[in-house]
């Protein structure tokens, strides 16, 4: 439904998208994962039409983007990472303005209206002014604007950001409902991996422009087949003690919050055993060790070098 052929761009001298290839097909939901500055948001606005790439080309329903922008808008949507509402007009206000602008009118908009607001749980806030929601319910107005012109297509840029749990929940169940009631198309980018993890079919992860893996999760966690993902609570984070445990060569990667360090590690006997040396050497205590297998957060770390909230 959905395929990019040597995709990239480029801002005066910064290539910000460097040749991608993929594709997306009908009915799926996939993944577009990145740390910051990874070219997520410039691909993103590429496949919607909002940015002409330098090179490549992107065809939905083998429509050129580039070519073409008015008619693949028509079974496009998309949920930007900003409130794109007017705070000042009620729900009810900003669809009809959106509607109008969607070129629907008359018994269809009032209609479709009333699908969105209980699609998206505010039919009862219909008539309140946006700017007295609560900030997970101006996420779901934002995903209720995108969803009017009954698109195929659903592009969702963080949409979750900085809402309640309560409100995180509804939406990431909304998105499903509208993959598996309506075949709806999504790409979903997010900074929090379990919700990728919920959602998507299929994951691309990109980094410095490029995309460095795709797959469905258990490809993906299969790169670290022979890896452990090692969690150790130290009393505290002594001197050097993480550049050690870099250095070990049974380790690939270390990140750590606080006293806690994570670390992606052969599946060797040895590396737990060298942890308790390393740590009697600093002069450290250690509280707790956990050994897992590699989840595709691991594997997000082992590829980039980052957490994805990097």
């Amino acid at each position: 439904m959905i395929e990019a052929v040597n995709l990239s761009k480029s801002f005066k001298n910064h290539e910000a998208v460097k040749g991608v290839h993929f594709f997306i097909e009908q009915g799926e939901i996939v993944g577009l994962l990145g740390p910051n500055g990874a070219g997520k948001s410039t691909a993103i606005s590429m496949i919607s039409s909002l940015v002409k790439p330098t090179e490549g080309e992107v065809t939905i329903n083998n429509i050129s983007v580039t070519k073409n922008p008015g008619s693949i808008r028509r079974f496009l949507g998309v949920v930007p990472q900003e409130i794109a509402v007017f705070q000042d007009l009620t729900a009810r206000e900003n669809l009809k303005f959106f509607g109008r602008a969607y070129r629907l009118k008359g018994k269809t908009l009032k209609k479709r209206i009333t699908e969105v607001l209980e699609i998206v749980g505010l039919t009862d806030r219909a008539d309140d002014l946006v700017k007295n929601y609560s900030g997970g319910m101006k996420r779901r107005i934002n995903i209720a604007v995108a969803l009017l012109h009954h698109p195929q297509i659903l592009i969702m840029d963080e949409p979750t950001v900085g809402i309640d749990p309560q409100s995180r929940s509804y939406i990431l169940e909304t998105v499903r409902r509208l993959n598996r009631e309506e075949n709806m198309t999504i790409i979903y980018t997010s900074h929090y991996m379990e919700e990728v993890e919920y959602l998507c079919d299929r994951v691309y992860i990109m980094d410095h422009g490029e995309i460095i893996a795709s797959g469905r999760q258990a490809e993906l966690q299969a790169i670290l087949t022979q890896e452990n993902t090692i969690v150790v609570q130290f009393s505290r984070v002594a001197n050097g003690i993480l550049d050690r445990l870099q250095a070990h060569p049974l380790v690939s990667s270390v990140t750590h919050q606080g006293a806690a360090v994570t670390l992606i590690a052969k599946k060797d006997t040895e590396v737990l055993g060298d942890i308790f040396v390393i740590a009697q050497e600093a002069g450290v205590q250690l509280q707790s060790v956990e050994v897992k297998s590699p989840t595709l957060e691991d594997v997000f770390l082992h590829l980039t070098g980052r957490t994805l909230r990097n």
